[in-house]
């Protein structure tokens, strides 16, 4: 069967199975990275002529330009897509099935501390409605820990009494709990943003534009930007939605929660994803969390 046939037929699949189009685009495309390179480098166009040899040499070429995450993200494309090819019929034996990983190094993720998050939680000062909006953003990331895409995609019916319903990847449903600090500021903010909008009919999302729009991912960076530019951070750490989840991760592991639970409360697919906050954990930290936990100490 001609792989780009095979390559089509696994992109329906992925529609079939309500796979985001993101993740359905990024599969295409990296597949796509894939087949060039069997045509271009091995004359290889057909599913049953690729070796397992050939997807290695590939993998190698790329790790001359790019990151090890970036291999093996390819890497699992590749597995999902032959995966469906042997299901198929299309190839007769598994290729991808005895290819590893590449081996990620250590990475010390750099997180807010302390002192950092409380400045950026009262950067956005003032009751107006973009203030408001601005201030109740950050305090959300900072007590939840959810992706920009889910703050973007935020509606009121998703706020519980204390805790909000988040539609994460792959519209997968999960609860994070929210303090009664989050609330309270919740219900400070939607009260201006029903004035704020009374004349206007304007989408569910809790954050909106000036103008009554959607916000984009761009538009919420400048907003963490601009308080991180204010407020002192530290030139290590960088300043993204990303790095107030990474920190609330690292918070709940600090104060004791498992990493079983705090997988959950993230939404990721299983915990060897959660394992990775706790490479951010300086070496003084994990040993003062050990010293609570002695087991002589607490018989």
């Amino acid at each position: 069967m001609l792989l780009n046939t095979v390559k089509d037929e696994f992109v329906f699949h992925c529609q079939s199975r309500n796979l985001s189009p993101k993740t359905t685009k990024n599969y295409r495309k990296q597949i796509e990275y894939l087949l060039n390179y069997l045509a271009a480098e091995y004359q290889v166009t057909h599913s049953e002529d690729v070796k397992p040899e050939y997807i290695k040499a590939f993998l190698v070429k790329m790790k001359l330009s790019h990151k090890v995450n970036y291999i093996n993200d390819l890497l699992k494309a590749f597995k999902v897509f032959f995966k469906y090819a042997y299901a198929e019929g299309y190839t007769d034996t598994l290729v991808t099935e005895k290819i590893p990983n590449m081996k990620k190094p250590k990475v010390l993720i750099r997180t807010f501390s302390e002192a950092e998050l409380k400045r950026l939680s009262n950067y956005y000062q003032g009751y107006t409605y973009l203030q408001l909006r601005n201030r109740v953003m950050l305090l959300l990331l900072i007590d939840t820990g959810i992706r920009m895409s889910e703050l973007i995609g935020l509606t009121e019916e998703q706020l519980k009494y204390d805790y909000i319903l988040i539609r994460g990847k792959g519209n997968k449903e999960r609860v994070v709990p929210k303090s009664p600090t989050l609330s309270k500021w919740l219900l400070k903010f939607l009260t201006v943003r029903k004035s704020y909008f009374a004349y206007q009919i304007v989408p569910n999302n809790i954050f909106l534009s000036r103008n009554g729009k959607p916000l984009n991912s761009s538009m919420v960076d400048r907003v963490i930007k601009d308080a991180g530019a204010a407020c002192n951070i530290s030139p290590d750490v960088r300043v993204s939605a990303h790095t107030f989840r990474h920190t609330y991760a690292q918070f709940q592991l600090k104060a004791g929660l498992d990493i079983y639970s705090l997988s959950r409360l993230l939404g990721h697919e299983n915990i060897s994803i959660t394992q990775t906050y706790l490479n951010g954990m300086r070496d003084e930290e994990v040993l003062h969390q050990a010293q609570h936990t002695s087991p002589l100490m607490n018989i």
